[in-house]
């Protein structure tokens, strides 16, 4: 009796001192597995890669706002916008959980959250990097688990387009205040040239 109470007593011991999701690492593991896919499926270009891991009722928002219907409607999107012979040649993207994605208590659900990042290369060679924050919900269905939504966001007042516009933009004030200055020294120069030229003309006669 006594050995029984105190295996009851280290068991018990043991759950309370468990660290969260400690129990639910085969679930974790999976989940890893899925962001590295989306990742993968979107830095390759090959889109097609990562629908095994998404909802057949996806709901997503990307960074540009748009709203994804559906897992079918992933792979037109990113065509939409990258390619040889478009604008926006290529996107490396990377996602970093801030913690373990919390499970709900039967385990049918999870959010998962955390920062990213997407640098997109330019048909002209340029590089931007807009850093992310990101949510997602997961869910298993036909025993694994997907994506069933995920929310994509940036800062819009610090991000390096605008920033660069900003720069461009204040280049262009400097510039416009270096011209209308110029043009102010000009007619004034101009100005009192064409009053002190009769004086002197008068004075020498």
């Amino acid at each position: 009796m006594k050995r029984i109470i105190i295996s009851a007593l280290m068991v018990l011991s043991f759950s309370l001192h468990a660290r969260p999701g400690e129990e639910d690492g085969a679930i974790h593991d999976e989940l890893r597995q899925v962001i590295a896919t989306v990742a993968g499926a979107i830095n390759s270009g090959e889109y097609e890669k990562m629908l095994p891991v998404m909802s057949d009722n996806l709901r997503a928002t990307p960074i540009t706002q748009e709203f994804i219907l559906g897992k079918e409607a992933i792979k037109p999107y990113f065509e939409s916008w990258f390619g040889p012979d478009k604008f926006l040649k290529k996107l490396n993207i990377r996602f970093d959980a801030d913690v373990v994605t919390e499970l709900s208590a039967d385990k049918t659900w999870g959010i998962a959250y955390g920062r990213g990042l997407e640098k997109y290369q330019l048909s002209d060679g340029r590089t931007y990097d807009f850093p992310t924050r990101w949510t997602a919900v997961v869910a298993p269905e036909e025993g694994k688990w997907k994506i069933r939504a995920i929310h994509i966001g940036t800062n819009f007042t610090d991000n390096p387009l605008l920033n660069e516009t900003t720069a461009a933009l204040n280049g262009m004030m400097y510039g416009a205040g270096g011209l209308v200055i110029g043009l102010l020294a000009g007619i004034f120069l101009f100005r009192r040239k064409r009053v002190v030229k009769p004086t002197e003309q008068a004075g020498q006669k």
